[in-house]
């Protein structure tokens, strides 16, 4: 079901920001939540393949990036500590564990908060995707 159909009760906007962010978490189209919006791993489609919505508009540049970095780094951090100060493991076998884990989830977030980032910008209507159909 395409967001454009209705309003969101709240704002009063056509485009409601929760379905938007959710989709792009899933990186579903913002506007049908069916088609793929990335293809390959970080690539954003110029158009839906199931409602042809125009993506070409999206301007993620480095927004994703710096929130994986956020995110990664402050579940990180407490978990090195944790792990250091309650079982004292080599440093080697730390360094591995986290370094495997810190690449793992950067690698799984990277994609969702860049969907969820063009799907933001979809939303609110900015970089282009504000123009009236």
């Amino acid at each position: 079901m395409p967001l454009d159909d209705s309003l969101d009760a709240a704002t009063g906007d056509d485009r409601p920001m929760k379905p938007a962010i959710w989709r792009g978490l899933r990186c579903k189209c913002p506007n049908c939540g069916e088609g793929a919006l990335l293809k390959g791993y970080l690539t954003v489609r110029d158009t839906c393949p199931v409602c042809e919505e125009d993506l070409s508009h999206h301007r993620a540049d480095d927004g994703p990036a710096y929130l994986t970095i956020l995110v990664v780094g402050h579940l990180m951090a407490p978990l090195i500590h944790f792990a250091f100060v309650h079982y004292r493991p080599d440093p080697l076998v730390l360094a591995t564990v986290f370094t495997l884990g810190t690449v793992g989830l950067s690698l799984y977030l990277l994609p969702r908060f860049k969907g969820m980032v063009v799907n933001i910008q979809w939303a609110r209507r900015m970089h282009g995707f504000g123009a009236a159909p």
